[in-house]
């Protein structure tokens, strides 16, 4: 196996174990409700909590990346943010349960400039390879419903410590990932600085479609299972089997993205997924029973087949910062989404659920028109160091 060829699934699966906690914090909100008794508001604070700092932060730590290699960062981000929810579950008060999932989100934060440039070096203008990168971050999402469950399920959030586990496990494989990498990119063909300026414009364009999918897929991440089970009956099962199809279509469809992008385009690619979210999302709002399962999955394939042809096309867009562009993308946006999560919340503990979630219905709509006039970007050729 080249060096090429390991180093991206290593990053990969680095990927996995840091993501693991953005989902994780999710996947907690129906045991804060049941064990704590926490009101919608009161849980859509703690998925507000994990993102508020890492909105603050990520910017900084692509500003950072761009000027400064700092591969350390991998392995001890990864520690940093399994730290933080493993403390969740055991902290006395909602205080410090929100200042645990603070520093969860800090440590994902300082994860993701830093990775995504290493695996645009490794991967080189392959959407492919950037996609199985990518592709990491969703099987950490959607793992992390599973992994709370079978954890918090079985011994409660007193239980919560043992969430621990793949940070320790991802920080031992960040040591192998960042060798092969570095081997990668001491030996393939590197970038040329391309001619002309930064398009802002386009970036910004790019940035405000991507915040409307981040609040669509926050909003569903948060409440998704407490629908399910409104909607569908049953227990805790339920909402847990929403939340993890609603992480496995993603998973998929980060996968599908590199290869429809190969062959029809970034752009294109990314508005029909954005047409696609509309339907979807009204359908996951409006139609009762189990087929609401089936528009989960829809919708989850919509907000994640462009996922990494953002990654890609922000990067591009910002030739010149490619750090900031990967921690805007990849990270600042995302973050946002969890900013409208009390608002939804609130909403929903004075109307309902299903009122509070149906403006997400319309968000996809605004994105797809944001990318409208937006064009492939100027690409440099790759050129040997």
């Amino acid at each position: 196996m080249s060096t090429r060829s390991r180093a991206i699934p290593l990053l990969s699966v680095g990927h996995a174990c840091v993501d693991v906690y953005q989902g994780s914090v999710a996947a907690l909100v129906p045991f804060f409700v049941v064990e704590r008794a926490y009101s919608y508001a009161a849980a859509a604070g703690i998925v507000l909590a994990a993102s508020l700092l890492s909105s603050v932060v990520q910017p900084l730590f692509g500003a950072l990346t761009d000027r400064w290699a700092m591969p350390w960062l991998l392995p001890v981000s990864t520690i940093v943010g399994g730290a933080g929810v493993a403390l969740a579950g055991v902290t006395g008060t909602y205080g410090l349960t929100l200042a645990a999932v603070a520093v969860s989100g800090i440590g994902v934060a300082a994860y993701h400039p830093e990775a995504a440039r290493v695996a645009r070096l490794a991967a080189g203008r392959s959407h492919r390879a950037m996609s199985w990168f990518s592709l990491g971050g969703s099987l950490g999402f959607a793992t992390a419903p599973l992994l709370v469950g079978g954890v918090v399920a079985t011994g409660g959030l007193g239980a919560s410590p043992l969430l621990v586990v793949p940070a320790l496990v991802g920080a031992a494989l960040c040591g192998a990932a960042l060798r092969a990498a570095k081997t990668a990119a001491a030996t393939a063909p590197q970038f040329a600085t391309p001619p002309g300026r930064d398009d802002r414009r386009s970036f910004l364009l790019l940035s405000g479609a991507v915040v409307c999918r981040s609040i669509v897929f926050v909003g569903l991440s948060a409440f998704v299972s407490l629908f399910a089970v409104q909607r569908v009956g049953g227990g805790e099962t339920i909402g847990t089997a929403a939340l993890f199809v609603l992480y496995l279509g993603g998973a998929l469809g980060t996968v599908a993205g590199g290869s429809l992008a190969t062959r029809f385009g970034r752009l294109p690619v990314t508005r029909w997924s954005y047409a696609l979210t509309v339907v979807a999302v009204a359908g996951v709002v409006l139609v009762p029973g189990p087929p609401l399962f089936v528009f989960v999955a829809l919708a989850s394939a919509g907000l994640y087949v462009p996922f990494s042809l953002h990654i890609t096309l922000g990067q591009d867009y910002l030739p010149q910062h490619v750090g900031t562009a990967s921690g805007v993308t990849l990270g600042l946006t995302v973050s946002i989404g969890g900013l409208a999560s009390p608002a939804i919340g609130a909403l929903a503990d004075t109307t309902s659920l299903r009122t509070a979630l149906a403006p997400l219905i319309l968000l996809p709509a605004v994105g797809w028109l944001l990318l409208r006039p937006l064009r492939e970007p100027v690409v440099a050729e790759l050129v040997a160091r």
